[in-house]
């Protein structure tokens, strides 16, 4: 089996834009650089919190090279390659770029809702394409489908470059599934900020991240506690942020964490239609506990 490289903290890299809504690469620029220096072991680019459909394949390709450049060779980095046309993403993985990056992270198709037995043969037909470590995805709240423990268990098993699941389907017990299931060297990585505790308890290997683009030096020490098993420590930072997990998401996300970002004077708080910026209500209250935190 291909060997996991995406470990501890990883940041699901938001995109920044200007005010009239073009990719702000300064700001991207001066994020990388802030996370890098804050904790960040490892980057997920392309994904949910990237706002990706929204962005221009220029835009990709040239978001990508920049993370490639910044961090490329220091550490891992994942990028976001899927959709519910296998026969596409199979495409796009045998004719674009991929030969800087360190794997792909591929979400379950969405709308069409496939079986398990489709959702098998969907995976197996990625990881048949490309060379590169693979990551599932399963996020069942965007994708209108989960992808079972046990299905999960029967491609790690199958298909050797199939290294790890970022898993946010909000079941603890899925999640214990896997890790008791799964052959050795397949990885469990939380994809829930507010769940990456008690899942790094249970055996993950760590996060894909999206408060972790604001707060990468204390969700990093969160993680890197529970490693040594310091749990008492890690679970003094995790109660710390409980107030701000749930203010994050109910907006939507990258939303929540774009108002934060913005609060902290990283970003503007602009994104991409059909996404829109949190309620008034939601950014002050985060503005509140980002002075209770001192952050």
């Amino acid at each position: 089996m291909a060997h996991n490289v995406f470990k501890g903290l990883g940041i699901a890299l938001v995109t920044p834009f200007t005010q009239d809504g073009a990719v702000d690469y300064m700001a991207l620029n001066r994020l990388l650089d802030y996370q890098v220096d804050n904790g960040a072991d490892f980057f997920c680019i392309l994904a949910t919190t990237g706002e990706t459909p929204t962005l221009t394949a220029d835009e990709k390709k040239r978001i990508k090279d920049m993370v490639v450049q910044k961090v490329g060779g220091k550490m891992p980095i994942l990028v976001g390659c899927g959709g519910n046309n296998t026969a596409a993403v199979v495409e796009e993985l045998q004719t674009g770029d991929y030969h800087d990056v360190d794997g792909i992270l591929s979400v379950c198709p969405y709308y069409n809702k496939p079986s398990q037995e489709g959702l098998y043969q969907h995976f197996k037909a990625i990881a048949n394409a490309t060379k590169l470590p693979v990551v599932l995805y399963n996020v069942p709240g965007r994708t209108g489908v989960n992808l079972k423990a046990e299905t999960t268990v029967r491609l790690a098993r199958d298909c050797e470059n199939i290294v790890a699941i970022k898993e946010a389907s909000g079941s603890l017990e899925q999640v214990d599934e896997i890790l008791k299931n799964a052959p050795r060297g397949f990885d469990v990585i939380s994809g829930d900020d507010a769940l990456t505790y008690p899942m790094v308890a249970c055996g993950a290997v760590g996060v894909i991240s999206v408060i972790g683009n604001a707060l990468p030096r204390e969700f990093s020490k969160m993680i890197r506690l529970e490693k040594k098993g310091e749990f008492e420590g890690a679970l003094k930072i995790h109660h710390r942020f409980t107030d701000l997990f749930s203010l994050l998401f109910v907006d939507g996300n990258p939303a929540g964490v774009k108002a934060m970002l913005h609060q902290m004077g990283f970003i503007e708080n602009v994104l991409r239609l059909p996404l829109v910026p949190t309620r008034l209500t939601t950014l002050q209250r985060i503005s509140e506990i980002l002075k209770e935190l001192k952050i």
